[in-house]
C-alpha cells in the first residue's frame, strides 16, 4: 500500500513539475530575466523546501514513508503555483477591417467587455486584469481570424502594459495592450498609438 502511494504521489508531483516548465516557457518574465528563470527559482525553493518540511514530519511522525511526504508536499506546492501562473486565453471581437492599437483597460466591470469598440477598446474586471498574460484569439465581428495578424509588445511578452494620467481614478489609466497590423505588416510591430485618456469610458475606469 505504501508503495503504491509513493508510486502515485511521486507521478502526480513529477507531472505537475513537468508542466510548469512547460508554462513558465511562455509566462512574461521581469527585471530583464525571462520566466523559465524567475520560475525556475521558485521550483527549486519548492523542492529545497520540501525536503526541510518533510524532515520536521519526519521528526514528529515516523509512520509514513519519507518519499511519499516528499511527492504530497511538492504536488501540492506545485499545485498552487500552477494557479498562480493561471492566465486566461480571450477571444477579442475587433470592428471589421480593423487596423491598430487594442487596448485593455483595467475596469470596474463584473464581465470583461471584450467586444472591442471603434478606438480599439475594451474593459477588463480586476482579476482578469492581474492573471491576463496568454496570446488572445482575435476575431473580427463576421467572425475572420485575425489572431495572425495581433502583434504583441515583444517576443517573450505579447501584452504591453502602459499607464496613462487622468483626472479620474486615482490618477491613471491601466491598460495592456497588443497591436493588429495589416496582412503585409505580420509579425512587424507598427507602434500605433491610442490616447486612452480622451476615449475611455471614464464610467468605467477601477
Amino acid at each position: 500500500m505504501n508503495s503504491k502511494l509513493k508510486i502515485a504521489t511521486g507521478l502526480i508531483s513529477f507531472g505537475l513539475l513537468a508542466t510548469l516548465i512547460y508554462k513558465l516557457t511562455v509566462i512574461p518574465g521581469g527585471m530583464l530575466l525571462s520566466g523559465l528563470f524567475l520560475g525556475g527559482m521558485v521550483i527549486s525553493l519548492i523542492l529545497v523546501g520540501g525536503l526541510i518540511l518533510t524532515w520536521l514530519t519526519k521528526v514528529v511522525s515516523k509512520r509514513l514513508p519519507f518519499w511519499t511526504i516528499y511527492f504530497t508536499i511538492t504536488a501540492i506546492a506545485f499545485a498552487v503555483f500552477h494557479y498562480q501562473l493561471y492566465s486566461p486565453t480571450l477571444t477579442i471581437v475587433v470592428p471589421e477591417n480593423y487596423i491598430g492599437q487594442v487596448s485593455l483597460v483595467k475596469s470596474n466591470v463584473k464581465e470583461n467587455i471584450l467586444t472591442i469598440d471603434s478606438n480599439g477598446i475594451g474593459y477588463l474586471n480586476e482579476w482578469t486584469f492581474n492573471k491576463l498574460y496568454s496570446k488572445p484569439i482575435v476575431v473580427d465581428e463576421n467572425g475572420k481570424d485575425l489572431t495572425e495578424q495581433s502583434v504583441g509588445f515583444n517576443p517573450s511578452t505579447f501584452f504591453g502594459l502602459g499607464t496613462s494620467a487622468s483626472a479620474e481614478k486615482n490618477g491613471e489609466i491601466k491598460s495592456l495592450s497588443f497591436e493588429i497590423v495589416p496582412k503585409d505588416k505580420i509579425g512587424e510591430k507598427q507602434y500605433y498609438y491610442t490616447d486612452l485618456t480622451k476615449l475611455v469610458d471614464k464610467g468605467k475606469l477601477k
